[in-house]
């Protein structure tokens, strides 16, 4: 008797079908989890850093580097061109007000000197021969007034003489006419010489003011290129350290140029650099802080430079109290120079999150620790360590702050190691 064989429901053939599409759908999911294709990325929490949401008080400030100079520079320029004849100091040494530093030598200026002097000499005898000359033309008219005067009389009396012999008949009339004419003759002649005297005593008065002041610009001009003979003679304006003389015996110098400097050191400022991206945020009157030592000091911008130079413009800092001690000319120092004022505010770490996300999300870990989500945030003002943070985060929380190269196209990320 026959017996009837059930077929069976689940085949090896069938059951080997199915595990390899199970186990393919795995790898698929496997894969698009892995490879990008999805919103979920396992990565290495070893790799990253991750930081706190915090709340406390932030500061919106800069670090620039700063150079310490002098209160007060004093530069030492040549006034007149010459040869440097003598140096009385070196480089390095102290000097008070009018210490010879060097001298300078000029040939061409004494030469100059001896010719306004040699015309100065010749126009002041030219003043003496001129006033000599109106003396004596002076004495001169004096004597032709005399001797008219003289005549005068003379003529007058004759003339005075022939009126009563005239009446008499005793002489002729041509006598007395003759006599008449010679008196009206001197006295013409007398008033003219008077006049002129008088015109020749103007033009001679005028002719000596103008040569006394001539002989007086001459004089000034003299003593202007006696001091230029002067000024060959560098000598300190100041009390301070000659920090820099560039001279040597020999060495020709020229009018204006650069020889050397003075340095007062009764206290010292910090010339900085800041980037032109800051210019219209930064004035007279803000406050910067360094720290040398363990200690930290206070100081105040008391100057803006406004020429901007290869992307940079220049500050001057004062201490606002005593400066360090043994702090140095020349010293490069760092200085946090604040941008606004001190207030309370929540934080984020700065890192290289910042180049992918411009500060409108970050990855925000979770309480589990096991993975991270994208989050939209919004950050505002910052510092050289922390960023403001204005919506989107609340302190306490755990952030990635190190760089999403290479995951930032992902909503989230496991961490494979947890």
């Amino acid at each position: 008797m026959d017996r009837k064989i059930e077929k069976r429901k689940f085949p090896p053939k069938k059951i080997a079908w199915l595990s390899a599409a199970v186990a393919f759908l795995c790898l698929v999911v496997w894969g698009l989890v892995t490879t990008g294709s999805g919103s979920t990325l396992k990565i290495d929490s070893r790799k990253i850093t991750i930081s706190k949401v915090s709340r406390g008080e932030f500061q919106e400030y800069i670090s620039v580097n700063g150079t310490v100079l002098p209160i007060s520079t004093f530069y030492l320029d040549a006034v007149e061109g010459g040869r440097v004849k003598k140096i009385f100091v070196e480089e390095g040494n102290y000097v008070n007000v009018g210490d010879d530093i060097l001298e300078l030598d000029n040939t061409d200026l004494h030469l100059d000197i001896m010719y306004r002097e040699a015309q100065l000499y010749e126009q002041i005898n030219n003043l003496r021969n001129t006033r000599l000359a109106m003396e004596q033309q002076s004495l001169r008219l004096r004597e032709q007034l005399l001797e008219i005067d003289y005549q005068v009389a003379k003529s007058k009396r004759q003339y005075e003489q022939y009126s009563t012999l005239i009446d008499k008949d005793l002489i002729s009339r041509d006598a007395f006419d003759q006599a008449g004419e010679d008196y009206d003759y001197w006295l013409g002649k007398r008033d003219l010489t008077v006049e002129t005297q008088k015109q020749d005593s103007i033009l001679r008065t005028i002719q000596i003011e103008q040569l006394e002041r001539s002989v007086e610009r001459m004089q000034t001009n003299l003593e202007v290129v006696k001091q230029k003979l002067e000024n060959l003679a560098i000598r300190a304006p100041i009390k301070g350290q000659l920090t820099l003389l560039n001279a040597e015996v020999g060495e020709s110098k020229s009018r204006g140029e650069r020889i050397g400097q003075i340095d007062v050191l009764e206290g010292f400022k910090i010339r900085a650099a800041v980037d032109e991206f800051y210019i219209a945020r930064v004035a007279v009157g803000q406050t910067a802080t360094i720290r040398l030592s363990d200690v930290t000091y206070n100081l105040e911008i008391k100057k803006v430079y406004p020429e901007v130079r290869q992307g940079r413009f220049e500050i001057d800092l004062e201490f606002q109290g005593a400066a360090p001690e043994g702090i140095r000319r020349g010293q490069t120092v760092q200085l946090r120079l604040a941008l606004g004022n001190l207030s309370e505010a929540v934080t984020v770490a700065r890192g290289g999150f910042y180049q992918k996300t411009a500060g409108r999300w970050i990855y925000v870990v979770d309480e589990s620790g096991e993975f991270a989500v994208k989050r939209k945030i919004s950050l505002g003002m910052q510092n050289p360590q922390e960023y403001e943070v204005l919506e989107g985060l609340e302190p306490g929380e755990m952030v990635i702050t190190s760089s999403y190269d290479g995951f930032e196209d992902f909503d989230r990320l496991v961490f494979k190691d947890k």
